[in-house]
């Protein structure tokens, strides 16, 4: 398993806002289940296959074309641990956590 964080920007929309797209965009991870997500204010958060999340930031990548935007700019860190293999979103947290009620 692997986790994920991406940010897709569209490009020349005529509002500074990005809620349309972003809309969109959530809208179509509640609709699959290859990856697990997590919207937050600056991106949003997978786990998965890579494979799996590749091929879903790819998709997401398309939204704002979709939506007749000219250009999309995607940011994507992808972290992956072969010696952890099972290792989650919620396994990272928790390993801070701990470390912090230990301070």
């Amino acid at each position: 398993m692997a986790t994920a964080d991406f940010t897709v920007i569209g490009l020349g929309r005529p509002e500074a806002g990005a809620s349309s797209y972003l809309a969109e965009i959530r809208r179509r991870l509640e609709a699959q289940d290859r990856v697990g997500f997590r919207m937050h204010a600056m991106g949003t958060s997978l786990e998965g296959e890579v494979s799996d999340i590749l091929a879903v930031v790819g998709e997401m990548h398309a939204v704002p074309f979709e939506l007749g935007l000219p250009r999309a700019y995607t940011v994507l860190k992808l972290d992956e641990r072969r010696d952890k293999p099972g290792q989650t979103l919620a396994d990272k947290e928790r390993s801070v956590e701990e470390r912090l009620s230990g301070d």
